[in-house]
Parts: structure tokens; C-alpha cells; sequence
């Protein structure tokens, strides 16, 4: 781990998830060069183990198994990761030029993108075909296909090697498996299928595809893909319910742009795994080691790791490099589509159930690589220590965003304690979302909010930060005006403050633009990690508050809860199968990412108070709501939208350090069934960019819903119902229960 007081100086970035960087990752995190900042950019929050990909559409791994989890990977070796795709470089800049945002500046570059399997030049390839790789999409586009569980499905192969023929295996064994009676062809070129491999191990092969009546058409090629077809050159049309190429490795295209010198379109790399470029390494598919070429194979990609690791750091140290030496032959284990496999390597001959077993020791032992990493240091206290310090500790690490916050209890406290506004203008101080100021032409809004860390993207952090602050202008029905930064960056170099300050006020200075204001100003200094915060103000006719829910009116929610337990979860690199916990968070970013505009526009005009749920949860801000109110509310648990996994993540005991103040603060005042399950644990969960609460006219309540699903937030829900009486909160399973 780094030490946050020694100042980070130069950028490694590392492009691609693949296996080499993926086991460089690890070995960083267990040995981190002070002063380097780690970034990882991968289009997904996963990356496939190629090795498996054969039993994952057999039907014998589930997609869990088989994924490395990136977002996991990245927090243990104390890593950016940036979700997005490379689709270039430039090296006089010394930028990565990537698909959704601003280029990437490094100072030293890896390269470890894999390869393509697609038929650019096939007509209708884009919209009628799926390509093997890269692996995830295929993943996800074969389990679309098989949940459609057709009676007679019919599969199109395309590339008769290896590959190819273990995934038309892999097809036809789980299609069968379900009960269909499936009708695969394996298409190729060459006058006779696996004619490179040795004869024992190419009859083995071909009694597999005789066992699963796999249809081999050899000399032909696609001539076009449409809708339910493949066209093939002698003329003929293959009806297919789902076509698949397979057909040979193909770098990625924008690497023709770099610049770099290529060989058939892979990065040329020397014994170091270094591209013509010094500042610019390459390993795994994507590179061709010139002193030793061997074809594209996961067991070279995994053995150049430590090569690269130790290179990567000789490079940014001035010390001696290493040199590559791949073997010249490996054992190679072909699944048969069935729990078997067979052995290619010098004169073996064997196959059957024994090797498939030894094949899948192999693969697990590699991604358990990425399952439980070591524990890292943890804090010892000094000895002695003053009364209660040990206590005061927390079993868990103090959250980021808003789960950081300080309970209610304690800030109710200091509240209190502060005089009433002075000035006539001032309408309300605190206690509200914001403090409300008159002007001449109706009310100005006026509030602040800063956040700890949630992400080590610091592009992310910003729109997070951003969008959260922006919360309460919305939240009060007005429109945004200005806003002041205020930047708490790690200690940095000279050029990385300014790398990360233009990343994070980038994205920021766009949010509030779109919002229609302007950031004007603000305030930096250093501390031991990124805290964002921003002051904002807003115009509007009169302001909406808390105050106002009356008895009758309808709750509703904009967006799902969950972000508290999920970020906790991330921070704790929980493990959660079967879902995989990069896809979890990704997913709750989606979420924080959505601005409240659009839901204020359409709730504002009709609701009698409105908040937005943030840190104290979403029971806590019921409860600011009807205390303000003078009411109660009933809460139908079934109804609250949840975020994806978060329940999951609560059942296995994940929790934000700052839930159990928000749930001691309710003691006494929130009751019902179902309060000690873990769906009612997340209504106490501190939510950052949480969606609006508003209590609305009941009989309006059905078409405010449509109009917000419309509008693409998909999660609103009536939640709950205002009541009379005092300030408590009723639970229930659903509306029916009451």
C-alpha cells in the first residue's frame, strides 16, 4: 500500500485487462513502487480467463467463475481503474486516446488488449454475427441465446481451428443438455479441418464432432450474414438461429494509428516486452515478441507477467531489465464438450474425463489468483494508549461519500446551538436542504456539500461530486446559478495536480453546464486523499422544503437505495457469488450518475415537500420530512427500489460504517414488520447522489410515476403514504398489509 505522506510523481498506465495485466496488478499490489500512481483502463469492470470460456458454454462454469473481478483487483493494488475503451495513443503527447472522455496522460504505457475474431469485411457481420472475441460479449450474447431455450436450435461456426471446434463442442453438449435437438455446422477454408495438429490428437477431435452429429463444411467461406442465414461462397444458405466466428487471431485496428512498429498488426516487442516505443511495453495476444514468436496462447500471456512487472518498474527505477524467454512447446488440454478433454503436447495421445479434471484444477488455481487476496497491514495501536481508543475504533474502514458524513444525532446537537438568521432576507437557515434567501424576483437557494473519495477515478469523482451537491438545489425545485469548488487533492507532483485537477474539474465544470451554471471559482489544498466538495446556489419562484407533507399524500422515490452498502462492500473487497461485485458497482455508479433535473422538473410543480436522500438514509430523511410535517409515514418495504446486489451485499453483512448511527437515531420512532431483515437494513444505508423524496397529491401520484419512467428513471416508485399524527414511520411489507 502506498504511504499517503510521500508524494506520487509519475503515471503507469496499464491498457487492458487481460491476464498479464491483471497478475501485474497483483503482484503490484503486493509490491507497490513508491511514487507511481497504478491506473487500469478496461471498457468493463471484468475481464474473461480465456481457459474456461469452452466449459462457460458448456454449461459446466457459471459466469462468475470464469470472470476476473477488475473493480476488486484495482482497490487491492490501489489502483484507478477508468471504464472506458482505448482506441488510441498519442505518443508526442504521451496520451491514451479513449472513446467516452478526454485523453489519458502517462509517463510510462503497457499494452494488453487481446485480439478481435471478427469478419469486418463479411457483409452484415455487425448486426447478424458474434465474434469469440473479445470474450465477454460473447458470453453475454450466448446466454441471451440459450435462455431462449429453442426446440431445434440451429449454431453457424465460423473457423475450424482449435477454437472452433472446442466451442462448437461446447455449443451442441449444453444445448443437448437442455433437452433440445440442436443442428451445429463448423464452417472453414482449409481442405482439411485441424490439419496442423498431430494425427492422434486431430482423430480425437473429430470422433467428438461425430459424437455430437457437428456438421464440417471445409473449402467454404462466408459470403455474407443476414437475418437467420449465412451465405457461403459456393452459394448455398445455412439457416442459423446463431452464427459465431471464430475464425483466427486479428489485432485490434487503432493500433495501425499508433504509430508503433507492428508486425501483421500486433506490437513488435523485444526480449523486454518493449515496443519500438521506450516508454511503451506490450504483452499477452495483442503483442509479438520478435526474438521468439509463438503463436497467441493465455500460457504466454500468464508467464511474461512477472517479466513485465519487473521491467515496468527497472524502467520507472533506472534499474537492469529482464528477458522474456518463452517456452517453446505447452500442454494443451481441448475440451470435448462434455467433462472431457484431450491432451495435444509432444506424443501424448490420452483424453477423457481424468485430463478435463486436471484441465479445471488448472484454470480454478489460476482465478483463484483473483478470489480471497491476502490480508493487507492493519493499523496496530501504540502502547499505551488512552482509555477507550480501542473502542472508538471501528471494526470497519470509515466509508467515502456521503457515508463519511457525521450522525444526525451529533449534528442536531450542534444545530441547536447556532443563534437564528439575523437578516430579514435570510427566509431560512439551517435544517434544510439549503438556506433559502429572498430577492426581488423570488428566492435564491443556497447550500454545500463535499464528499471523501468513493472512486479512484478521479473523472468519476468529479461528475459524482458534482451531481451529489447539485442535490439540494433540485431537491428545493430551483435552478442552478453557480458554484465555488472546493479541492482536497493527495500529495501529487507538480504535473500530476494538474492532471488530476483538470480530470476532476472537467467533469464537474461539464455537469454543472449541463445543469445551466457556472462554476466560478473555489479553493485547493493537499491532504491524504481526493475530498470534493462544491457551494451552490439557485433561482426560484418560491422554494419547496421539507415542511408541507400533508396527510393522504402519496411517497415517492426517484432512484434505488444501495450505494452506501454497495461502495462499503467495494472498499472491503467483498466477494458475492454469484454476482460479481465490479458489475454491482459499476451498475451503482450508473445510478449516482443520473441527475435529479429531469425528476425535479416533473415532481416539483406538484409536490407539497420534497427532499433528496443522501447520507442519513432513506428512513432518516422520511423522518426530517414528517418532523417537519408534523405527520407520520407508512413505508411499504416490497415497494422501495433497490439497487442491484445490495440486498445480496446486506445479507452477506455489508454495511456502510454510518448506517448504525442512522438506525440508533430512530430508536423508538420506526416500527413494523420485517425491521431486522436485510432489505429494511438498506433503508438506513447513507446514500450518495441518492434520488428525490416527495410527498405528493395521492390521485397524482400514478401518472407522476409514468411521467418519471419516461423520462428514464425507471426505478421511481410509490413507496409509502403520508398519515397523521406525530413523527414516526410505520413499516409494512406492501400496501395491502396496512
Amino acid at each position: 500500500m502506498q504511504d499517503p505522506n510521500l508524494p506520487l510523481m509519475r503515471d503507469l498506465v496499464l491498457i487492458g485487462g487481460g491476464h498479464t495485466h491483471a497478475l501485474v496488478a497483483r503482484m503490484w499490489a503486493m509490491k507497490p513502487l513508491a511514487g507511481v500512481r497504478l491506473t487500469i483502463i478496461n471498457p468493463d469492470p471484468v475481464a474473461p480467463y480465456t481457459g474456461m470460456l469452452p466449459g462457460l458454454i458448456a454449461g459446466h462454469y457459471h459466469r462468475g467463475d470464469i470472470m476476473i473481478d477488475l473493480v476488486r483487483l484495482a482497490r487491492f493494488a490501489g489502483a484507478r481503474l477508468i471504464l472506458d475503451r482505448a482506441i488510441g495513443i498519442d505518443r508526442d503527447a504521451q496520451t491514451v486516446i479513449l472513446q467516452g472522455r478526454p485523453p489519458l496522460p502517462y509517463d510510462l504505457a503497457s499494452i494488453d488488449i487481446g485480439i478481435t475474431s471478427d469478419l469486418p469485411d463479411l457483409a452484415g457481420f455487425a448486426d447478424f454475427t458474434h465474434s469469440a472475441k473479445p470474450l465477454g460479449d460473447y458470453a453475454r450474447a450466448w446466454e441471451i441465446f440459450v435462455a431462449r431455450a429453442l426446440p431445434k436450435p440451429r449454431v453457424v461456426v465460423i473457423g475450424g481451428g482449435i477454437g472452433g471446434v472446442e466451442l462448437a463442442l461446447a455449443s451442441a453438449h449444453r444445448l443437448r443438455a437442455m433437452g433440445a435437438e440442436p443442428q451445429v455446422t463448423l464452417v472453414d477454408r482449409g481442405a482439411q479441418l485441424l490439419a496442423q495438429m498431430r494425427p492422434a490428437s486431430r482423430a480425437g477431435l473429430m470422433r467428438a464432432l461425430a459424437y455430437y452429429e457437428v456438421t464440417v463444411l471445409s473449402t467454404l467461406s462466408p459470403l455474407r450474414a443476414e437475418a437467420g442465414e449465412v451465405v457461403l461462397s459456393d452459394g448455398r444458405r445455412l439457416s442459423s438461429d446463431f452464427t459465431l466466428t471464430v475464425a483466427g487471431a486479428r489485432a485490434q485496428p487503432w493500433l495501425q494509428s499508433t504509430g508503433l512498429t507492428l508486425t501483421d498488426g500486433f506490437v513488435a516487442v523485444d526480449a523486454q516486452l518493449r515496443a519500438s516505443d521506450p516508454l511503451i511495453f506490450a504483452a499477452g495476444d495483442c503483442a509479438h515478441v520478435t526474438h521468439a514468436p509463438r503463436p497467441k496462447a493465455g500460457v504466454y500471456a500468464v508467464r511474461a507477467a512477472p517479466v513485465l512487472f519487473a521491467n515496468l518498474r527497472a524502467t520507472l527505477t533506472g534499474e537492469p531489465m529482464q528477458s522474456f524467454q518463452p517456452q517453446r512447446d505447452y500442454l494443451k488440454l481441448i475440451s470435448l464438450g462434455r467433462r472431457a478433454a484431450l491432451a495435444d503436447k509432444w506424443a501424448l495421445r490420452s483424453g477423457g474425463a481424468w485430463l478435463w479434471h486436471l484441465k479445471d484444477r488448472i484454470d480454478r488455481r489460476f482465478m483463484a489468483k483473483f478470489a480471497d487476496y491476502p490480508a493487507m497491514a492493519q493499523l496496530n495501536l501504540p502502547s499505551p494508549a488512552v482509555l477507550g481508543l480501542a473502542e472508538a475504533l471501528s471494526e470497519k474502514p470509515l466509508c467515502g461519500g456521503c457515508g463519511a458524513k457525521v450522525g444526525s444525532q451529533g449534528l442536531r446537537a450542534m444545530m441547536q446551538a447556532l443563534p437564528s438568521p439575523q437578516r430579514q432576507d435570510v427566509l431560512t437557515g439551517v435544517g434544510d436542504d439549503a438556506a433559502i434567501l429572498r430577492t426581488d424576483h423570488g428566492v435564491q437557494v443556497i447550500t454545500t456539500d463535499h464528499l471523501r473519495t468513493v472512486t479512484c477515478d478521479p473523472r468519476l469523482m468529479g461528475e459524482i461530486a458534482a451531481i451529489h451537491a447539485l442535490g439540494d438545489i433540485w431537491a428545493m425545485g430551483a435552478q442552478p446559478q453557480v458554484a465555488l469548488a472546493q479541492v482536497i487533492l493527495p500529495r501529487l507532483s507538480e504535473d500530476l495536480q494538474a492532471r488530476t485537477l483538470a480530470e476532476v474539474m472537467g467533469a464537474a465544470s461539464a455537469v454543472f453546464a449541463k445543469a445551466g451554471a457556472d462554476v466560478v471559482g473555489g479553493h485547493t489544498s493537499q491532504g491524504h486523499e481526493l475530498t470534493l466538495g462544491f457551494t451552490v446556489t439557485g433561482l426560484a419562484a418560491s422554494a419547496l422544503t421539507k415542511k408541507g407533507a400533508e396527510a393522504g399524500d402519496a411517497l415517492i422515490l426517484t432512484k434505488p437505495l444501495g450505494s452506501g452498502t454497495i461502495l462499503a462492500a467495494e472498499m472491503a473487497m467483498a466477494r458475492m457469488p454469484p454476482f460479481l461485485l465490479g458489475e454491482v458497482v459499476t451498475a451503482c455508479f450508473t445510478q449516482m450518475r443520473r441527475p435529479l433535473a429531469q425528476a425535479s422538473a416533473i415532481l416539483a410543480p406538484h409536490a407539497h415537500a420534497m427532499t433528496d436522500v443522501t447520507g442519513f438514509g432513506l428512513a432518516g430523511h422520511v423522518m426530517e420530512m414528517m418532523e417537519a410535517s408534523g405527520t407520520a409515514a407508512d413505508l411499504w418495504l416490497d415497494q422501495v427500489p433497490l439497487m442491484i446486489g445490495a440486498e445480496a451485499l446486506a445479507t452477506l453483512g455489508a454495511y456502510s460504517s454510518l448506517a448504525p448511527a442512522n438506525r440508533a437515531a430512530l430508536l423508538g420512532r420506526i416500527r413494523g414488520e420485517g425491521l431486522a431483515t436485510p432489505r429494511a437494513a438498506l433503508l438506513f444505508d447513507p446514500q450518495t447522489c441518492g434520488g428525490l423524496l416527495a410527498a405528493v397529491p395521492w390521485d397524482q401520484a400514478a401518472d407522476l410515476i409514468a411521467q418519471l419512467h419516461e423520462a428514464g428513471d425507471k426505478s421511481a416508485a410509490m413507496i409509502g403514504r403520508v398519515a397523521k399524527g406525530s413523527a414516526e414511520i410505520r413499516i409494512s411489507g406492501s400496501p395491502s398489509a396496512l
